[in-house]
């Protein structure tokens, strides 16, 4: 899936290429000397579910339905369970985990960690987790909502995000079963910041 404005192609299948994720290039690096994120946490996203009982570290109610969401670790991928259909007015942003990089600039360049739900079904559309691969991408070439997310956060953060339509795919994007007026859920840890 491809969270770039009107562009939506895949990396394997139907895989978030905010705008080259998978250029076969190793993920974006910070090279102004704050590099956040160690080498190996940079070079993957875990691909293991959450083991047990995990409380949510974020609950949200939605004009109908609601989501809870359990960030990623260093060996577990995140959770997002959706009470469907879940949909929101507004873009919410929550952070689950404060980093301590650097600050994520606006128009920067991200290496992020991802997975993607959608509130109407509560299906995952789309995971970095699952391909155990980050996704390196400028801030200015993604939908609002995935922007929102992430600029003003700390490198080492993990963040969750209820898009609403708006923010996102306000016609849809049908390669992902993504209708016209559906609300996203993100779970994302950001790795590494450039620019």
């Amino acid at each position: 899936m491809n969270l770039r404005r009107g562009a939506f192609f895949s990396i394997a299948a139907l895989a978030l290429t905010l705008t080259a994720c998978d250029s076969g290039t190793e993920p974006t690096t910070d090279t102004t000397g704050s590099a956040p994120a160690s080498a190996a946490a940079a070079a993957t996203c875990p691909t293991d579910a959450p083991q047990g009982s995990v409380d949510p570290e974020w609950t949200l109610r939605g004009t109908t339905g609601s989501v809870e969401v359990v960030g990623s670790t260093d060996t577990a991928a995140p959770r997002i369970d959706v009470q469907k259909p879940f949909a929101v007015a507004e873009t919410q942003v929550h952070t689950l985990t404060a980093g301590d990089g650097p600050i994520v600039p606006d128009a920067a360049s991200v290496s992020v960690c991802y997975m993607g739900v959608d509130g109407r079904d509560g299906q995952v559309f789309d995971s970095s987790y699952e391909r155990g691969t980050p996704a390196d991408f400028p801030l200015d070439g993604v939908v609002p909502g995935f922007k929102k997310a992430i600029a003003g956060q700390k490198v080492g953060s993990t963040v969750a995000v209820a898009m609403a339509p708006a923010d996102g795919y306000p016609d849809g994007m049908p390669d992902a079963g993504i209708q016209k007026g559906d609300t996203l859920v993100f779970a994302i840890k950001i790795l590494s910041v450039e620019g």
